[in-house]
């Protein structure tokens, strides 16, 4: 059996792929760039937002505050600062059990 390695992901993404990723308008990100402290892209020589992994992470988790459990701009923000207070958070905590889920369904597929 080869010898699994960890899963090598791209170190920034531009404005559109994360658009993309999320299935918003690019101005979307922008705005919630501008109201929450905790996504700040990195900008190359012409300006560019470039996303890292937690910027993604970190958007993802505003996302699914606002769109998927309605909360409001204020309360995302209450909640975010909420979860900066406790240990891991629901969304790493997700992240990892699909991670898993998936390593067991390929353990399964080839047995």
């Amino acid at each position: 059996m080869p010898l699994r390695t960890k899963e090598i992901g791209k170190l920034y993404y531009r404005i559109g792929e994360v658009s993309e990723m999320f299935g918003v308008n690019t101005s979307l990100i922008r705005f919630y760039e501008n109201e929450f402290d905790i996504i700040k892209p990195h900008r190359n020589n012409k300006g560019n937002r470039l996303f890292t992994k937690a910027d993604v992470d970190n958007f993802h988790t505003i996302f699914h505050l606002i769109k998927e459990k309605g909360y409001t701009l204020e309360g995302a923000k209450q909640q975010l600062k909420h979860q900066r207070k406790t240990a891991p958070s629901e969304q790493e905590i997700v992240i990892s059990l699909q991670r898993i889920k998936r390593f067991l369904l390929e353990i399964r597929s080839e047995l």
